[in-house]
């Protein structure tokens, strides 16, 4: 009779092959831009759009575009995004479904004027694995003090209604 044991000195090692680490692309940072303040959130997924917010500015009493400059009613609120679709089908972003929420828990909807004038989109289509970066602009009270956006992405193909979006704090 043979008998076979083992007499090694070392770890003991999974029979299951490691795992390969996924290649990612190497973006090189750039410039915060002029009162803007970078925003560390991790991204977040409502339905078929991800998206990151990266930047915000607040307290904006006026806004300059390439044709015309406006006053705000209260205070512009400029959250940066980055929208992407991860999905293998068309999607849609609607700038005007987002959301900034305030301490005392209002939610205003984006100032489709100053979105206009500073040329960022109310809706634009997003292919499979396309990927934006947009502001949205917003008009609050000036004496309001900014707390999250939410965000809503399109319901996948098929699924009818809407979304109830993510929340991203901002504070």
């Amino acid at each position: 009779m043979l008998l076979v044991g083992c007499t090694g000195t070392g770890q003991p090692r999974s029979a299951a092959p490691a795992a390969t680490p996924t290649a990612t692309y190497e973006l090189a940072p750039r410039p915060v831009r002029p009162g803007e303040r970078p925003v560390n959130a991790a991204p977040v997924t409502d339905s078929d759009g991800r998206f990151q917010v990266i930047g915000l500015q607040t307290g904006l009493g006026i806004l300059f575009g390439s044709h015309a400059e406006w006053p705000a009613k209260g205070q512009y609120v400029v959250v940066r995004i980055v929208v992407e679709n991860p999905a293998r089908a068309n999607s849609r972003f609607d700038a005007k479904r987002q959301k900034l929420i305030t301490a005392d828990g209002a939610a205003y909807g984006i100032d489709r004027f100053a979105q206009a004038i500073k040329r960022q989109p109310d809706t634009l289509p997003l292919g499979a694995g396309v990927r934006i970066e947009m502001d949205l602009w917003f008009d609050i009270p000036k004496t309001a003090e900014v707390a999250a956006v939410r965000l809503f992405g399109e319901p996948s193909l098929g699924i009818r209604g809407s979304t109830d979006g993510v929340e991203v704090p901002l504070t």
